[in-house]
């Protein structure tokens, strides 16, 4: 699947977005990697732009909310009912960020940490359903919570979004992807990473499509950003992890070969 028109299913990580403190030059990193055109995010969006990929949202990219927080992708999971899913989150031991509240007509969301100490987001669809193109280049194609505590974070989000897990573990990798609790797809992964550094707080990492690689990496580089990953080869195909110039990391992985 490449384009999407109508609200995703509940629990399914669908949308990133980033906050950053030069945004002329984040535009000017993900249009020359990606391709990404920039729109803005409608009246009274302030700064928060649309990047676009052939006319339809891949992301969210605007300033900083407030000085000195971190430079990250934050992954945001869907909710039939933001308000719910919150009420959730809170029983189950996490803590609210920002609660619920109303994106004009676009959506309700809210920002929390899980008992991990991973930040995500939830969004209720409104006229803006997340992403529209996925599974492409230069679109998402998989959000993963890296973690040291694989067991209670298994927990967490089995409690608050009832989704199930297959696990997908081999040689000493430790790792489950999330089936979401309307149709069992698998929609994304929880990996136990003992390699955080001590400093880092759990998170989540989006991974975007990539056509080749290795030239995209290798672009990267060129732009001013570090491979924390070099490119590798693995089950899934060819993949690199990128720190860009303003911090933020991110996943780049083969584009998935639709009708292969």
């Amino acid at each position: 699947m490449s384009t999407k028109i109508s609200s995703w299913p509940a629990a399914t990580p669908m949308w990133v977005d980033l906050g950053v403190d030069n945004l002329a030059a984040a535009k000017s990193f993900y249009t020359d990697l990606f391709g990404w055109e920039f729109v803005a995010g409608g009246q009274d969006a302030g700064e928060y732009l649309l990047a676009h990929l052939g006319g339809r949202a891949v992301a969210g990219v605007g300033p900083k909310q407030a000085p000195g927080m971190p430079t990250v992708w934050t992954t945001f999971l869907a909710s039939d009912n933001v308000d719910l899913t919150a009420r959730k989150i809170s029983a189950a031991g996490g803590e609210m960020i920002a609660p619920p509240f109303d994106v004009m007509e676009s959506g309700r969301m809210a920002l929390a940490v899980d008992t991990v100490g991973a930040a995500f987001g939830i969004w209720q669809a409104g006229t803006h359903i997340g992403a529209e193109r996925v599974n492409e280049h230069g679109s998402l194609c998989w959000n993963e919570l890296h973690t040291r505590d694989f067991t209670a974070a298994r927990s967490f989000y089995s409690e608050v979004f009832d989704v199930s897990y297959q696990d997908a573990s081999e040689d000493g990798f430790v790792y489950s992807t999330l089936r979401r609790p309307l149709d069992g797809r698998e929609v994304g992964g929880i990996q136990h990473d003992d390699d955080i550094p001590d400093a880092t707080p759990n998170f989540w990492l989006a991974w975007f499509a990539s056509d080749y690689v290795q030239g995209t990496a290798e672009r990267a580089v060129e732009l001013g950003s570090t491979l924390l990953m070099p490119v590798t080869e693995s089950p899934l195909g060819r993949m690199a992890i990128i720190q860009a110039p303003q911090g933020e990391v991110f996943g780049i992985i083969d584009a998935p070969r639709i009708n292969e």
